[in-house]
């Protein structure tokens, strides 16, 4: 358990990191910057994916199934290897972009990431597989996996159509969509339907069936969404349309499932963790809301040829969804000590920010000009996320009588 506390905590500082480099594109606007700002954008990227969220859920995964096993020490290998290729990716990205080492190591990550899924799938037990939680955790590697067919088309594609292609683009996009909504997205789903299996609270097999058609439904015919901006043929606005009508089906049946066991299950939860969890059931109806809307042919032009709103999309699901769902639930398996400081700063820090960007978006649509001091607003409400991440890292190293998580605080 302790060295599973250290491995998130390993993951936070690589949520710091990318919080700092965060701040530091944000000055690329303000001041003059020593570093070329695309390779910072790689860097920020690929450790927020591979850093901070693929640790911290692997992390989450092993402790609910396989912490109890006498299987540490293979577990450890893995996690080790896999902390070198990211280090390997930390100090080559900022530095090269993509060139020979960032890419050999973003190649060993995919690699230790597939041993990863071999090692889950072989270690659990039977009496494991049978639960609706194993079900979506499985699934979850299983997208995590699909994705990597991005990356690895990415080779191919830059060696024979170039960087500037169609499919350069799709092949990117195709490996955010199943991250972000399949692998992080359902692997949540899954520590979520492990916490109610826990306190024995069961989801009929009808109404998780049908959850599960229309969530897999919805993710795999959302991602021709991502397309559309290549303005292709009439089917693939249908195909993308149905994805979307299908997420809004299981976004439905989350909330009555929500709904249905709201008062037994909060019982088990302290405050900041119903809260982070409320917020992150209203952010993840706002952003399946945003891609039903990215299905119509304006709109979706519109997304694509305006940066700012691609940003703050991502950065929603990311920090909204994804994040906020990944503390709340460290806060209740006892792997992270949740402060409401921290908390607070994080959620000004992502709320003040994401506005802003909508802003920046809406002033280049509807053409009005940008208030004063805009740049240096947008980097000094980011730094707030650093804060909160700083602060909730001091908070790990404090005496356990005055950890934030009492029995009080879970009336």
């Amino acid at each position: 358990m302790v060295y599973l506390k250290k491995h998130i905590h390993i993951a936070l500082g690589y949520f710091l990191i990318i919080a700092l480099l965060g701040l530091i594109l944000r000055l690329f606007t303000v001041m003059v910057i020593p570093a070329n700002y695309k390779y910072i954008v790689h860097a920020h990227s690929h450790i927020a994916l591979l850093g901070w969220a693929y640790t911290a859920l692997t992390t989450l995964i092993y402790k609910i199934y396989l912490a109890k096993k006498e299987i540490s020490r293979t577990y450890k290998i893995i996690f080790c290897s896999t902390q070198v290729t990211i280090i390997g990716m930390l100090v080559t990205f900022p530095f090269t972009g993509y060139a020979l080492f960032s890419i050999i190591f973003s190649t060993l990550f995919l690699l230790t990431s597939y041993w990863f899924v071999w090692f889950f799938i072989t270690h659990t037990t039977k009496k494991q597989k049978s639960t609706l939680s194993y079900i979506y955790i499985r699934t979850s590697l299983y997208y995590m996996v699909l994705s990597s067919i991005g990356p690895w088309a990415l080779g191919a594609i830059m060696n024979t159509l170039g960087n500037t292609s169609i499919w350069y683009k799709i092949a990117i996009y195709f490996y955010l969509h199943f991250q972000y909504n399949g692998w992080y997205t359902i692997a949540l789903f899954g520590v979520f339907f492990y916490i109610l299996e826990q306190n024995n609270l069961l989801i009929s097999k009808i109404k998780s069936k049908k959850l599960y058609f229309a969530l897999q439904t919805g993710i795999l015919f959302s991602f021709f969404l991502s397309v559309l901006w290549a303005e292709p043929h009439p089917v693939f606005y249908i195909l993308g349309g149905a994805g979307a009508i299908f997420q809004i089906i299981a976004y439905y049946i989350v909330v009555k499932i929500g709904l249905e066991y709201q008062f037994i299950l909060y019982k088990h939860l302290t405050c900041i963790e119903k809260t982070l969890l409320k917020i992150v059931l209203v952010l993840l109806g706002f952003k399946i809301a945003l891609q039903a809307i990215s299905a119509i042919p304006y709109f979706s032009k519109l997304a694509y040829s305006i940066p700012d709103f691609v940003i703050g999309y991502l950065h929603l699901t990311f920090l909204g969804v994804v994040s906020l769902c990944i503390f709340a639930f460290l806060g209740h398996l006892q792997l992270l000590r949740l402060s409401k400081v921290s908390v607070l700063l994080f959620l000004i820090g992502f709320f003040g920010s994401e506005l802003l960007i909508i802003y920046k978006g809406l002033a280049t649509w509807l053409q009005f000009s940008l208030f004063p001091y805009y740049f240096i607003s947008l980097a000094v409400i980011s730094s707030f996320m650093i804060i909160a991440i700083l602060h909730l890292l001091l908070c790990q190293t404090k005496p356990k009588h005055l950890l934030i998580r009492t029995k009080t605080a879970k009336k």
